[in-house]
């Protein structure tokens, strides 16, 4: 075996010389003349430099004074300042100065109810639903300032009074854990911010109320298939059948013209009533409104002009109203939009034996 060839080793990859950049610089740096003492004295080999570069080189040796030689601005002031620097930027929206800002007589949200189990019922919450609405509770808690005053309204049924209480109980848990004295207004129903309702045998009933009606009678239609089924039943019945085959049954009612189904602007009218009337009973506070898609989607198009979309269990459409009460500002999915507030004693009433006239047209 001793007549094998060795293998060949491996090179040496070692570098004892400097890299080819560092060799150019350390070259360069060692022709460069020594600088003047005196300014006055010619420099030779300045006049082949750059002006930018003996510039630079000039600065190096000076002393740092001025502006420079202080440390940045968030690390030299406290956190008032530092809030006062941020106050017209430290939320969406860009902010005018408090002193420019218009004094804000209502600031209403309304909401939509959390998850329900079903619509086929006057039935409640679910779980996630009771979630949704304690959270959005204890969010409210941490906007809210020391000394404002917090109401809760809702609709008068199970799933909006539910998410009423539960909005209560998060924003009761979160001025406890942030040491907040807020004033909060136990929930209360509002008839103003009711569902859309449909005109049955029974009476005027929400579109849940009215479900078991409707297919009790549908039923009955159907087993005996005698006679016409009335304006009522078939209205009711398109509208439940866009929703079970997956459609969006507000949409068919915002678009449809139903005889028997409550007018999307009657929604819009009714909320306004309610919206007006919380701020004269409560200057100044923040409202809560828990209340059902429907009319809040009506608002919605109604203040922005367009269909924003169904809003999801608890999102809300916020209303602002100013001092005076003839502005008033709509915010929903960041689109902000400022209206004059409808004066309801001055609008047509739709009757059916309406003779209206503008006001003052008779004077």
């Amino acid at each position: 075996m001793s007549d094998e060839t060795p293998r060949p080793g491996l090179p040496n990859t070692q570098r004892v010389d400097p890299p080819r950049y560092l060799a150019t610089y350390l070259d360069r740096q060692a022709r460069v003349a020594p600088r003047p003492a005196d300014p006055t004295e010619r420099d030779d080999h300045a006049e082949s430099t750059p002006l930018y570069l003996r510039r630079f080189r000039e600065r190096q040796g000076e002393p740092r004074s001025g502006p420079q030689a202080l440390p940045p601005l968030h690390e030299r002031v406290g956190m008032g300042v530092q809030r006062a620097m941020s106050e017209d930027n430290r939320t969406k929206e860009i902010s005018a100065p408090p002193q420019a800002r218009k004094r804000v007589v209502a600031d209403v949200y309304l909401i939509r109810h959390g998850e329900t189990q079903g619509y086929s019922t006057e039935s409640g919450l679910t779980p996630l639903g009771n979630w949704q609405a304690h959270t959005y509770g204890h969010t409210i808690a941490k906007r809210v300032s020391p000394g404002e005053s917090v109401v809760v309204r809702h609709a008068d049924t199970n799933r909006a009074r539910e998410t009423a209480q539960n909005i209560d109980r998060g924003l009761q848990d979160g001025l406890a854990m942030f040491e907040k004295d807020v004033k909060v207004f136990e929930p209360e129903p509002m008839e103003e911010f009711r569902n859309f309702g449909v005109a049955t045998p029974d009476g005027l009933r929400d579109v849940t109320a009215a479900f078991r009606k409707y297919y009790t009678t549908l039923e009955e239609f159907e087993r005996t298939a005698l006679g016409d089924r009335p304006m009522w039943l078939v209205e009711i019945d398109r509208f439940w059948r866009t929703q079970q085959g997956g459609g969006d049954p507000i949409q068919h009612w915002l678009q449809i013209p139903m005889m028997h189904f409550e007018p999307p602007v009657m929604c819009v009218r009714r909320f306004w009533t309610g919206i007006q009337r919380l701020a004269e009973e409560h200057p100044g506070a923040r409202m809560m409104v828990a209340t059902h898609s429907g009319p809040i989607r009506a608002f919605a198009i109604a203040a922005l002009g367009y269909d924003p979309g169904e809003p999801y269990n608890t999102e809300h459409v916020r209303v602002k109203v100013f001092e005076g009460g003839t502005e008033a500002m709509v915010s929903y999915r960041n689109r902000v939009q400022e209206i004059h507030v409808p004066q309801i004693a001055s609008l047509p009433t739709w009757q059916l034996d309406e003779r209206w006239v503008p006001p003052g047209a008779g004077a």
